[in-house]
This record gives structure tokens, C-alpha cells and sequence, in this order.
């Protein structure tokens, strides 16, 4: 297989805005995303959520346009406008056909530039969140993450929710929502990527007509390194039909020089069908219908977690289920075969991940966020080919210890009881 050589070029301006771009030439379309480099975990405690309050404000109107102009002027070009908000980042982004790359470029950056933050449609915006808090708080699986993530980064803005809470979001006003604004989007906080059918020169010159003027600014962010509380918590929830779990592990930062051996670990212990939780747990005992795990690193820090749903008669036997994979990871010989059809499957869920040019422009803004230097296909494959068994089995035995795991179960848990004890591996 000859490496496809990706096409890319970077650009830093004087004022410390830094452009990527990726040529890709065989396809139509353009996304573009711009990026702040700060989320919610860059907040003070009685902000937490502001970040997202203001993702979702810059729609609202800007000096130049309406909400409904914007609107109309993205779907008069067929694009697709959208925007999120992290725990690290913001990201405000539109694909389009390559030849309204200008008209894009113009409304993206009016959203990001020319906020009005107007005091109504802050009353307005926080009646939606709140609404959007309670919907994603009738989730039993988001609810349950929320709640482990809360105990296991305990006290840390990594920990707090991206939406914030009903507390804090009840008091957002037009003052606080400007201060973070004016904070945040610096251009030494932004990056702006993009990738599809353009010219990377064509493209330095349409950012610089809107950026080039944005005064450099030290915005002064700094952050803890959150300590890690491995807790047991037992929510009670009776109007739940199911018991919601979620266990979890410290693990490697997200630039950590393990972390191709964390990426196959995750796949072979809980990353689809072929994983040994979902074929032990729910294919072998049928336990849950859901099941598996996921790795999420940040900065700092990372945690390996599983989450199941399932009765409450079988959850304790779950639970019980999770610790035996981790203590068959910890003392038994990985076979060549389930190594090699981890590496497979993550080398192909890779592959495809960068088909678009959505994902592609995404991937160079997290490559620049975190490493400063970009990865090509040929050398992530070499790296999950360098991982052995014997580098999974020390990171299992690194990971899995019984006095690091946290456990979170949600639901009607009628007399449910987890003890430390339960979790030796």
C-alpha cells in the first residue's frame, strides 16, 4: 500500500493565529472549522457551561447579519453550519462546495468575530439550555457518565459538566458572557482548519482579510493537573427499568508516548463485537444489551472506562464480570490472534475516520492542539504495529489495580452494594 502523502500546509500569523490546510483534491467539497483552543475545563466553578453558552450565543446575530440571515445565507449555499463545545476546545465549523469557499469563510468568521450578546437573547438562550440540560439528565447513559466523571475528577473544571448546571446557567448575564468572550477569542487561542478542494495560499489570504487585524492577547489560562478520587457511588434512581454502570480506570494523557498500546487495549478489552466484554458479557452470559469501553484522554490526564447497562438482579454479577476481563488482561498471554485483530480493527476504523473532509479538517486542528507536528497514515499504522502483547499485558497490570478503579451505578438500585473488596483483579 503506497502512503497517500496528505497535501498539508500551516501558516502562523504575527498576531498568533495559526491557519492549517489540506489539499484534497479529488473531492467537491470544503469544511472549515475554527478552533479555540480552551473548553469548559478552563472555567471558574460559578462559569461552569459559559463556554457552551456562548457556542450556542454567536448564533444568535452579529453586527452584520440576523440569526435568520445567517440561516438563510448558509442554506442558500447548501452548507452545513455547526458548532461544539469541550472540555478543551470550541469548534465552530461549515462544509460547503469548494466554490463558496469565500461565502463561508465570510459567515464563519462574522459569527466568531462580531457577536452581539444581546441581553434578550441571553434571557432567551438560557431558557433553551436549561431544557437541554434536563433532556440530556433523562438520558440514564449520559447521566451516568456525568455522575462518574464528577466523583472521578472531583473538584476540578475537568470534572464539571461542558452544558454546566441549572445553577450556574440560571445566572449567565450579558457581563460575564463578554468578559469570557473577550478572554478566549484571541487569535493566539485560534486555530482555523480546513479541508477539501482549495488552494492553501488562496485560503491564508481570505482568513487574513478577516483576522489580521485581532490584537495579539495573553489570555493567562493555566491549569491544575486534576487529582483522581477513585470513588464508589451508588445513585438511587427508582423510575430508572435498568441499573446504569460506570467503572473506570486512570489512564494515559492524550500526546503520552504508550498511547498507541492504550488505543489497541481499549479495542481488544471493550471496542465492538469482537471485544472480550461484549462477547463474554452480553453474547456468552447475556447480561446487557450495551456494553463496552472507551478511552478518554486529556492534557493531563485520561481515563479508561466501561459502561453497561443492565437489570437489577444481574448487576452485581456485571460488575463482577468487568473485574474477571481485567484480571484475565493482568495474568494471562495475549494470543497472537486477538492482537492482531485489535490492531486490524483500529488500523481500519482509522482509515475510514478520515475519508471526509469533515473529519480530515478536525484531525488537523487536534493534531496542531496536541502535537504540534502531523501524524501521517503510515506512521500511526507503524505505531500500532510496534505494540506487542507484552506491552498490553504491563499496561493492564499498570491500569487495573483495585485500589485506582471507580465505580458509578445509577438506577433502582434497591439495596445494590459494591465494596473495594469486590474490585480486586
Amino acid at each position: 500500500m503506497v502512503e497517500e502523502l496528505r497535501n498539508i500546509h500551516r501558516h502562523v500569523f504575527p498576531n498568533g493565529l495559526t491557519v492549517i490546510s489540506e489539499e484534497m483534491q479529488h473531492i467537491r467539497s470544503i469544511s472549515i472549522g475554527i478552533w479555540i483552543k480552551t473548553g469548559s475545563r478552563d472555567e471558574e466553578p460559578e462559569i461552569n457551561g459559559l463556554s457552551h453558552f456562548i457556542e450556542h450565543m454567536v448564533f444568535k446575530g452579529t453586527k452584520n447579519r440576523s440569526a435568520e440571515a445567517i440561516a438563510r445565507q448558509v442554506d442558500s449555499i447548501g452548507g452545513n453550519l455547526d458548532a461544539f463545545t469541550a472540555k478543551e476546545c470550541v469548534c465552530f465549523n461549515i462544509k460547503v462546495l469548494d466554490e463558496h469557499l469565500p461565502i463561508a469563510l465570510d459567515v464563519l468568521s462574522d459569527l466568531v468575530l462580531n457577536p452581539v450578546f444581546a441581553v434578550d437573547d441571553i434571557v432567551r438562550e438560557r431558557r433553551v439550555i436549561l431544557e437541554e440540560i434536563k433532556m440530556d439528565e433523562d438520558s440514564p447513559e449520559y447521566l451516568v457518565h456525568e455522575i462518574f466523571t464528577q466523583n472521578f475528577w472531583k473538584d476540578h473544571p475537568l470534572g464539571k459538566p461542558i452544558l454546566g448546571t441549572k445553577e450556574t446557567v440560571r445566572k449567565f448575564e450579558q457581563p460575564a458572557v463578554l468578559e469570557l468572550y473577550q478572554k478566549c477569542f484571541t487569535p493566539g487561542n485560534f486555530i482555523i482548519s480546513a479541508a477539501g478542494n482549495l488552494n492553501h495560499s488562496r485560503f491564508v489570504e481570505l482568513v487574513s482579510k478577516h483576522f489580521e487585524g485581532m490584537k495579539p492577547l495573553k489570555n493567562g489560562f493555566h491549569q491544575s493537573v486534576p487529582k483522581i478520587v477513585p470513588r464508589i457511588t451508588l445513585r438511587n434512581k427508582k423510575s430508572l427499568e435498568q441499573v446504569q454502570i460506570c467503572l473506570g480506570v486512570p489512564s494515559h494523557p492524550i500526546a503520552h508516548e504508550k498511547r498507541f498500546a492504550s488505543y489497541v487495549l481499549n479495542t481488544l478489552l471493550g471496542g465492538g463485537m469482537s471485544s472480550r466484554l461484549f462477547q463474554n458479557i452480553r453474547e456468552r452470559q447475556g447480561l446487557a444489551y450495551s456494553i463496552y469501553s472507551d478511552l478518554s484522554p486529556y492534557r493531563d490526564t485520561g481515563c479508561l472506562s466501561v459502561y453497561a447497562g443492565t437489570s437489577r438482579e444481574s448487576a452485581g454479577k456485571v460488575v463482577q464480570s468487568i473485574i474477571s476481563e481485567f484480571k484475565k488482561l493482568k495474568s494471562e498471554k495475549l494470543s497472537d490472534e486477538e492482537v492482531r485483530r485489535s490492531k486490524d480493527q483500529l488500523k481500519g476504523s482509522l482509515m475510514l475516520s478520515l475519508e471526509s473532509s469533515t473529519a480530515r479538517m478536525s484531525n488537523l486542528a487536534r493534531q496542531d492542539m496536541y502535537f504540534d507536528k502531523f501524524y501521517g497514515m503510515d506512521e500511526l499504522i507503524a505505531k500500532i504495529e510496534a505494540v506487542t502483547a507484552e506491552d498490553l499485558h504491563e499496561m493492564a497490570n499498570d491500569f487495573f489495580r483495585p485500589e485506582s478503579i471507580a465505580v458509578t451505578a445509577l438506577g433502582n438500585l434497591n439495596g445494590l452494594k459494591i465494596s473495594r473488596e469486590q474490585l480486586a483483579c
